[in-house]
């Protein structure tokens, strides 16, 4: 029997060497080629290997394919395919009474439920697995052998290709045609070809296998996705849409890209994938830290590039003093930080979002910066061009909030085409000021400061990090003076309110509860306001991707609404901000503290209690 389905969501979980990123990845893909929406959750431990078949060394891919809006990865899978019995273990938490659960049975073994700390010979009754839960026992690891017996590969190898037993079994499942996932491995693969080859015949042996015996359980289809715009669409993950995002602003404004910066987890894809790219033109340094990353960065940006360093929380704190420098010089310089699990190294592959007041705030003295915070994957692209917009023509830092998360989840992107993207217009010095320059000069209306690249023929000049004379541009320590540089450094920093959108509402305008929330939360909160209001429940959804300075209409919408409800992944820090910056504000404060994204069902719990 087959059923249709608007939407399901499927989590693939083994050990951290059971290729279940691979999985998840491809069957997304798939997905989102055949016309679904999507919105994808890899999840994994941060260790290099933990211990074979233990907890500790679960991996998981979550994704939510539908055919109408989809918003997160779902709260729980109706589909979990389980490796071994530790997957099993740690995601009975993640799944529905009523899911499908396939199992590797050759994973079952004595010996492998000890590892997981199961105290009986009977997992599934020991966690207390209802009996609406459609247990399907699949020996994988004996039908990926059975497979490849003839294919001249060692032992190590088969048994790596049993993911794509167990991703053909789970196209069979959902009627996802194998011909598309041939493509992705063909990619993958294309230089060995001897691979390519056994993961071809694993994969169309799994489908088979599934079609072939149909194991007692329905298939499911989802439709296509009816309320697409026209367009040419992929499946993108957020450092990936950064990354472009950064190459089509430095088309855009016609400067060279540079990028400054030092490997950390989760911002690394970054640096990589513009690496990848001189064929842009685009130019990356690996420098030897933070700092030397961020300084480089700076150097780029005196010499007139579009200038980014990337990095992560700990980064950030490294790299504050270099900031200040660029924010004393006036320099345009893109700041990006995949926050991830904290304090110090904390917990580089979980999501948070507790870097919100460094990044606002974490500077010595009086140190305006412009924030902004991308909100799925897919606009990582347009918040990471809107970045490097905002800090060419005005002359400033702009940090760019991303998490590990947005980082490494995927969704569905329509490519844009350049020429519909918003100009840039860069800062550029008057030839009327050919001989007479200095870094002080700036248009009056504006306060943004003249740029002039360093060693250009007739504009000469010192820029430094000490306080510099408002009209002559040379080292200043008059208090007035100070003073005056202060005010025109954060007055320049809160016009930018001038130049981005007003904040909008989002779901039931006359209601009386309003959600707010910033960066990656939007997905969670935009499902919650649907699902309240299904529930004959008045909600709305202020969502903040532009953080200093805020939307100018912000104080008037929140104005509007008795209860404000501020959801985010710490322990209030967006709720604070918003407190120190509209006076009198009111707001209730859920904040979720486990390193992982929200449950749209908590946070309908908690508006309707």
């Amino acid at each position: 029997m087959n059923t249709n389905l608007q939407s399901v969501v499927v989590r693939f979980s083994g050990d951290s060497g059971d290729g279940m990123q691979l999985t998840g990845t491809l069957f997304s893909n798939l997905s989102a080629i055949l016309g679904n929406e999507i919105s994808t959750f890899p999840d994994f431990p941060a260790e290099i290997r933990a211990p074979q078949g233990t907890l500790g060394g679960v991996s998981g891919f979550q994704v939510q394919l539908g055919s109408g809006h989809v918003y997160t990865p779902g709260d729980k899978a109706d589909v979990l395919v389980a490796m071994n019995p530790a997957a099993l273990k740690v995601n009975i938490r993640n799944i529905r009474p009523d899911s499908v659960i396939i199992i590797d049975t050759d994973s079952f073994t004595p010996k492998d439920l000890e590892k997981a700390l199961y105290k009986t010979d009977n997992p599934f009754t020991e966690l207390g697995l209802p009996e609406s839960q459609q247990i399907v026992p699949v020996a994988l690891t004996t039908l990926t052998k059975e497979s490849l017996r003839d294919s001249g590969l060692d032992n190590k190898a088969v048994l790596r290709s049993k993911n794509m037993f167990a991703l053909g079994l789970v196209c069979w499942l959902f009627n996802r045609p194998i011909d598309k996932a041939l493509h992705f491995l063909e990619n993958k693969f294309r230089k060995k070809p001897d691979l390519l080859a056994s993961n071809i015949k694993v994969l169309t042996d799994g489908y088979n296998y599934g079609n072939n015996l149909h194991l007692n359980i329905n298939t499911y289809t989802i439709d296509k996705s009816d309320d697409l715009p026209h367009g040419t669409y992929t499946s993108i993950a957020g450092n990936k849409a950064t990354a472009w995002g950064l190459i089509a602003a430095a088309e855009k404004a016609g400067k060279r890209l540079f990028l400054g910066s030092y490997p950390i987890t989760p911002a690394t894809d970054i640096m990589h994938e513009l690496a990848a790219r001189k064929d842009v033109g685009a130019v990356v340094v690996q420098a030897e830290d933070e700092i030397s990353g961020v300084c480089t960065a700076i150097g780029a940006s005196f010499a007139g590039c579009l200038a980014v360093t990337s990095t992560s929380g700990p980064g950030l704190s490294l790299k504050s003093e270099a900031v200040g420098l660029a924010v004393m010089a006036e320099l345009p310089l893109v700041v990006i930080d995949v926050q991830r699990g904290g304090p110090s190294t904390g917990l580089p592959t979980k999501t948070e979002q507790t870097d919100l007041l460094q990044a606002v705030y974490g500077r010595n003295g009086e140190c305006p910066a412009v924030v902004i915070a991308a909100s799925t994957p897919a606009n990582c692209f347009q918040y990471a061009y809107e970045a490097s917009r905002l800090a060419l023509e005005n002359m400033t830092p702009v940090i760019l909030l991303s998490d590990t998360y947005l980082a490494n989840g995927t969704s569905l992107w329509k490519l844009p085409k350049l020429a519909e993207l918003p100009d840039i217009h860069p800062q550029s010095v008057p030839d009327s000021l050919k001989g007479q320059y200095n870094p002080a000069l700036r248009d009056p209306e504006t306060l943004i400061r003249y740029f002039a690249e360093a060693g250009k023929e007739g504009f000469e000049h010192r820029n430094i990090g000490l306080e510099r004379d408002s009209r002559k541009g040379s080292i200043s320590t008059d208090p007035d003076n100070h003073a005056l540089m202060i005010e025109t450094r954060r007055r320049k920093v809160e016009q930018v309110a001038d130049h981005i959108p007003m904040l909008s509402v989002y779901g039931d305008t006359e209601a009386d509860t309003l959600l707010v929330g910033f960066g990656s939360t939007e997905g969670h909160l935009k499902a919650a306001v649907d699902e309240l209001i299904r529930q004959g429940v008045p909600a709305a959804l202020a969502h903040f991707n532009y953080i200093n300075p805020l939307p100018k209409n912000t104080g008037d919408v929140l104005g509007r609404y008795k209860r404000i409800v501020v959801c985010e992944l710490n322990t209030g820090q967006f709720a604070t901000y918003l407190r120190g910056r509209i006076e009198g504000l009111h707001v209730e404060q859920f904040n979720r503290l486990g390193a992982q994204p929200f449950h749209v069902s908590e946070i309908v719990e908690y508006v309707k209690s």
